[in-house]
């Protein structure tokens, strides 16, 4: 699963880098304590990008709410004590042959962000995905 969900207004709060990198190693974390095998995290300063695969005992709104809800408990915990994630988020399936070129994706998001806002990038998953959203309730 590619999984994808913002910072609650695409706040910034993960802009320095070893807060990042330790929220992304935090995640991998619990993915694997939830026996969801990780396979790339990463993301920018208002965004997270995770591709795992799901275990057979969790459920997608399970995983995420574990993920989100364990990951603001330590990132206050650093201090950032206003920090919250968006309600919402995109699971996204992969098949095995694109599973690299997700991967690599992931990786170089720092690169593509430079020409794609978070806003545009969630609406061309939600696009190519067939997936029906009204902007009204996309970005809380």
């Amino acid at each position: 699963m590619h999984i994808i969900f913002s910072t609650k207004n695409r706040a910034g709060f993960l802009q320095a880098p070893d807060l990042r990198s330790d929220v992304h190693a935090y995640l991998t974390a619990t993915l694997r304590g939830l026996e969801c095998h990780p396979l790339q995290v990463g993301g920018v300063s208002d965004h997270v990008h995770i591709l795992a695969g799901l275990s057979r005992t969790t459920s997608i709104a399970e995983l995420v709410k574990n993920l989100k809800t364990s990951s603001t408990k330590t990132i206050k915990e650093k201090g950032f004590h206003y920090f919250c994630w968006q309600a919402g988020y995109g699971a996204f399936s992969v098949s095995q042959s694109l599973k690299e070129s997700v991967i690599a994706y992931i990786a170089g998001q720092e690169l593509h962000h430079r020409k794609v806002t978070f806003q545009e990038e969630f609406r061309t998953f939600l696009r190519k995905h067939g997936v029906a959203f009204d902007e009204r309730y996309a970005w809380d």
